[in-house]
């Protein structure tokens, strides 16, 4: 038996190992092929011990905290829809244009660090639209939009906005891809992917209440195309540039598929009826803090749910 042992290390080290319920090897069916062994022996010779494993508990549920969130049914329903240009620093002081388009990286940052103290939630037009059609909103909803595609939203702004696990649009010109100013399609499509909601600027940032009708055409329509080819999605809201719109611009954009449009207009409430002219608050730069707070006006009340219940 002690040869037979010393050929099965395993064996020896199994029942050093286990404790202290015994199994005897018989039990477990090894006497089987040990023909020259009899079972007696087996069993008086050693067991295997396997250990008690006592049930695991089931965890006792922890109340689940209500949320706030604004309920759906409101019209108008006030969700400031933000619109920033650059994200950088001007370097040059004669550039008015630039510095009035301008945030700094700095104050972008104290901005969005301020949004995230105090229960802000980015939110983007998909959900502002999913609103409408008996979806809630979570408390203080926001919506960050940036117009044009600059490059300093990719190296710049979109860091930020990970950082804080915040949501935003990106207002797409097509027909400025490949300007080193601007973010290129591979990284349209790279934030696309990362979650940014893309959506359409027309081709050429071109005043669309002077178009002809071809020309209104290749803009609206053709800058949708564009934009869903590279992304490989339906591509479903619109910025007028400059925010320069008409009945016939509207009818056009309604026309060719999108779902809203935004405007320059200012203001916080929207409703279902005026999608297609969407009012927002503009971000110059040089705001100070209290101006950027006092600009998103009063919150939308919220109420009180239990999630699942």
């Amino acid at each position: 038996m002690r040869e037979w042992l010393a050929d099965r290390p395993g064996i020896v080290a199994l029942a050093a190992l286990v404790s202290p319920v015994a199994i005897s090897l018989v039990g477990l069916g090894l006497a089987g092929w040990l023909p020259d062994v009899p079972a007696a022996t087996v069993q008086s010779h050693f067991s295997v011990h396997i250990p008690f494993i006592a049930p695991e508990s089931t965890p006792t549920p922890r109340p689940t905290a209500a949320l706030e969130v604004v309920p759906p049914g409101r019209s108008p329903v006030r969700v400031p829809i933000l619109e920033y240009h650059y994200i950088r620093v001007v370097t040059d002081p004669n550039d008015r244009l630039g510095y009035s388009l301008s945030v700094t990286p700095t104050d972008f940052r104290e901005q969005m660090d301020w949004l995230q103290h105090n229960n802000y939630h980015p939110v983007d037009l998909n959900d502002l639209r999913a609103y409408f059609q008996r979806k809630t909103l979570p408390e203080r909803p926001v919506v960050l939009t940036f117009d044009d595609g600059y490059i300093d939203f990719y190296t710049t702004a979109w860091p930020i906005l990970q950082a804080h696990g915040f949501k935003a649009v990106s207002y797409v010109v097509p027909g400025f891809w490949g300007n080193s100013r601007y973010m290129s399609s591979s990284q349209i499509v790279e934030i696309d992917r990362a979650g940014v909601q893309i959506a359409a600027h027309t081709m050429t940032h071109a005043d669309l209440t002077r178009a002809a009708t071809a020309d209104l055409v290749l803009q609206v329509r053709g800058s949708k195309d564009a934009l869903e080819t590279a992304v490989s999605h339906p591509v479903l809201d619109f910025c007028y540039p400059s925010g320069k719109y008409n009945a016939t611009v509207v009818a056009a954009v309604q026309q060719y598929g999108f779902q809203s449009a935004t405007t320059e207009v200012p203001g916080t409430d929207h409703a279902w009826a005026d999608r297609y002219t969407w009012t927002r608050v503009r971000v110059s730069g040089g705001e100070r803090l209290p101006q950027f707070m006092s600009s998103l006006g009063t919150p939308e009340p919220t109420v009180k749910v239990t999630p699942g219940g």
